[in-house]
């Protein structure tokens, strides 16, 4: 194989594997961002949807501690639907405590995702750094070993990002037990 053909090669697999590596890695932080916006839909609805039943359950209460205000006396019935509407409100309350753990997961999402725009912008530095060391006159030995050099150095950060980023977000709470997600 001639030099040229030799060079080529290495060039072609060098600038294959930056862009594999880095069409991988965007490919998560875009996964990454999807699974946030989710998270915090779901979150928000469930949320509106305890609320406003709290909102409801407040209401009816205010019903009876009108009449105990105006001097009258409740009902057996208006006992009853106090005692049943302070277990909602709690339930409801609680539901929506345990909506609010998405915080938790999202915190998460965000942090990988910004852990993966740095390392893809370290990786993108090193191919800057190693590339620098070229010089105009370099042989194609040197071109060919140097590419070598920053196509391993490139595979090594690659390979220490994926290790380091878990994929699945997790949630842990004493009232909610253990979540994982994604």
């Amino acid at each position: 194989m001639t030099r040229k053909k030799i060079l080529g090669s290495h060039v072609k697999r060098l600038l294959s594997g930056v862009s594999d590596h880095g069409k991988k890695h965007l490919t998560e932080v875009e996964t990454d961002l999807i699974q946030t916006g989710l998270l915090l839909e779901e979150a928000i609805e469930k949320l509106s949807v305890n609320f406003m039943a709290i909102h409801e359950a407040v209401g009816a209460q205010q019903q009876t501690i009108n009449l105990l205000l105006a001097g009258g006396t409740p009902t057996p019935q208006d006992r009853a639907l106090l005692e049943a509407l302070h277990g909602q409100v709690g339930g409801h309350v609680n539901a929506a405590i345990t909506s609010m753990q998405f915080q938790d997961m999202t915190s998460q999402l965000i942090d990988r995702t910004l852990k993966r725009v740095t390392g893809l912008r370290e990786f993108l530095g090193t191919l800057g750094a190693h590339g620098a060391e070229m010089l105009p006159e370099s042989d194609n030995e040197e071109i060919v070993d140097l590419l070598g050099k920053v196509s391993m150095a490139l595979a090594i950060q690659s390979l220490e990002l994926r290790s380091v980023l878990r994929k699945a977000v997790s949630q842990k709470h004493l009232e909610s037990g253990d979540i994982e997600l994604f």
